[in-house]
């Protein structure tokens, strides 16, 4: 009983400071690289700078989960949270900056980016962080890697690199609807209709605008079908394994890529 009760006093607490902490968003993860993949697509290069971009975004997005976490055990500092999510802070923002003075247009992707952070933390502590809203405002935030790959590649933005943002954004938040339909106080189909009618009316209004070709808006098609085929089979979705809703989401996201990446390189791409 003795070495048992040692046993469990030398056992490491897994909540320690020195603990790092790391987002177990993994559809998030998802959604950061094939928007990043996207706009690199769209640069038709990769350099330095565009690893050094991804690096950012991905300690961006590691530094608001324990910011997350910490607003929501505010009645007590927690050192882990502050310890960790201070350091990829710090990370991202020396990235950030060195990127912007070699490229200011970044500015206008870093303000909406701080401005979506802004308003997760206010939904987080109001308790509002799973509303459709303010999901969509972090999808949004996060498929900004795109116009970030392509920018911090370039040096410049553009319509394109505009509605790649847009597409993969409504892709993606295609997904809130759809994951919605697993729980009883969210089942009804009527606003994931309603998300995807109007959807497809952006999307048809930036390829008359020629900010996307007809190749990439098709690629929206793949969360129309996926939302089709999920409504049809509608109990399986409900009450399937988790696992098994995200390979479909993972696979389906892997078709969309690379329409929508392909759809935007060039014909031959350049030898090295």
């Amino acid at each position: 009983m003795t070495t048992t009760t040692s046993e469990t006093q030398k056992k490491p607490n897994p909540q320690a400071w020195y603990k790092p902490t790391f987002s177990p968003e993994h559809g998030v993860y998802v959604m950061l690289l094939v928007s990043f993949l996207t706009g690199a697509a769209a640069a038709q290069n990769w350099t330095l700078l565009t690893t050094l971009a991804l690096v950012c975004a991905f300690f961006g997005f590691q530094a608001e989960h324990p910011l997350v976490l910490q607003i929501k055990q505010r009645k007590s500092v927690k050192p882990r949270f502050l310890v960790w999510g201070g350091l990829y802070g710090v990370i991202c923002l020396a990235i950030a900056l060195y990127l912007y003075l070699r490229y200011p247009i970044l500015l206008w992707i870093y303000l909406g980016a701080i401005a979506a952070l802004i308003i997760d933390a206010f939904s987080v502590f109001h308790r509002e962080q799973k509303s459709i809203l303010n999901e969509i405002v972090t999808f949004a935030a996060v498929c900004l890697s795109a116009p970030f790959a392509y920018a911090a590649t370039t040096g410049t933005s553009s319509t394109i690199a505009i509605g790649l943002w847009a597409i993969n954004t409504v892709y993606f938040c295609s997904t809130i609807f759809s994951v919605k339909l697993r729980k009883p106080k969210t089942s009804s189909v009527v606003p994931g209709v309603v998300y995807h009618a109007i959807a497809t009316l952006i999307i048809s209004g930036l390829y008359w605008l020629n900010w996307l070709s007809l190749v990439t808006a098709l690629a929206l098609g793949v969360a129309l079908l996926k939302f089709s085929l999920i409504i049809w089979q509608k109990d399986w979705y409900r009450d399937a394994k988790i696992q098994f809703i995200a390979i479909l989401e993972t696979s389906s996201a892997l078709i969309f890529l690379a329409i929508a990446a392909f759809s935007v390189l060039p014909t031959r791409l350049p030898v090295l």
